[in-house]
């Protein structure tokens, strides 16, 4: 580095690849990791979406964390953004329900429902 200018190109690149929001491509997969979230369970539920998504091998798809989401009570929740397609929003997660939403939702693309905030509320 010999420059402002290099500085300045190397910060543009590094911003551009943590942006979020620009990079819509592929699956985004969002756990509520607020007090409330890790209190109800979501760092098994997170290592357990991370495990399966690299033992299954599946290609364009990014397990991030997220702050609070606002709904204490259906926690831990497990939000999925698929491009093309609406927010799945799943809640009160465990391990287990995790592991199917990875096989079920990510590689065989059938939202599963019973895990919905809409199955919830009935």
């Amino acid at each position: 580095m010999k420059s402002i200018a290099e500085l300045n190109k190397i910060r543009e690149e590094a911003l551009e690849s943590v942006n979020l929001r620009k990079d819509r491509k592929g699956t985004r997969i969002v756990v509520g990791m607020a007090t409330c979230g890790i209190a109800a369970g979501a760092r098994p539920v997170l290592m357990a979406l991370l495990e399966e998504a690299k033992k299954r091998n599946v290609e364009h798809v990014m397990v991030t964390q997220t702050g609070c989401v606002g709904a204490c009570r259906l926690e831990p929740i497990v939000e999925v953004y698929k491009e093309g397609e609406d927010k799945v929003t799943y809640v009160d997660m465990t391990a287990e329900k995790a592991k199917r939403v990875i096989a079920d939702h990510i590689v065989n693309g059938k939202v599963v429902d019973e895990y919905t905030i809409g199955a919830y509320e009935k």
